[in-house]
């Protein structure tokens, strides 16, 4: 089967996402959380993993070790992935986002023009002015072993524009 034959021009009537990742690192018991800069358009201020799009070249693990490093300056390992999930944000493309974790032995971090970075104790999570989704997510995703079937997840809006995020299996 050559290139021509994978139907990847067959968009009529399809729903496309654009992929991404996002990734959460630990050490010990804290995760790094980016403060997304106040210039952003993505959800200025407020705290998030790291991550971004997955180049046209890359698969979702390779783009994860990039994003790690490029936005944090960090050499990672036992990068894991933990989390699959469809954002439907009602448009004609939604966001496919590969969610990983990861292991950092060095706490210390290059400065990123997408925000600050900040190592926070996963217990104080939760008092931080999180992207709505995070506080859903992220707590299972800290729950979860090593290794483990990933989450499958699809988050949509309600008609009062209120997140829902439904498990697979749930």
């Amino acid at each position: 089967m050559g290139a021509s034959e994978q139907g990847a021009n067959q968009v009529k009537g399809r729903w496309l996402v654009i992929p991404r990742t996002l990734c959460f690192v630990l050490n010990g018991d804290d995760v790094l959380l980016m403060k997304r800069a106040p210039h952003k358009r993505v959800f200025p201020n407020r705290y998030n993993g790291v991550g971004g799009h997955i180049e046209r070249d890359e698969d979702p693990l390779s783009s994860a070790r990039r994003e790690i490093l490029e936005e944090t300056g960090l050499d990672v390992h036992d990068l894991c992935l933990r989390a699959i999930y469809n954002v439907d944000a009602g448009e004609d493309t939604g966001i496919g986002v590969f969610v990983f974790t990861a292991i950092s032995n060095q706490r210390t971090t290059i400065a990123s023009d997408e925000g600050t970075l900040h190592w926070i104790p996963r217990d104080e999570i939760l008092n931080y002015d999180l992207v709505e989704d995070i506080p859903l997510i992220l707590p299972r995703i800290l729950a979860m072993k090593t290794p483990e079937i990933p989450l499958f997840v699809h988050l949509s809006y309600d008609s009062a524009d209120r997140i829902r995020l439904r498990f697979a299996g749930e």
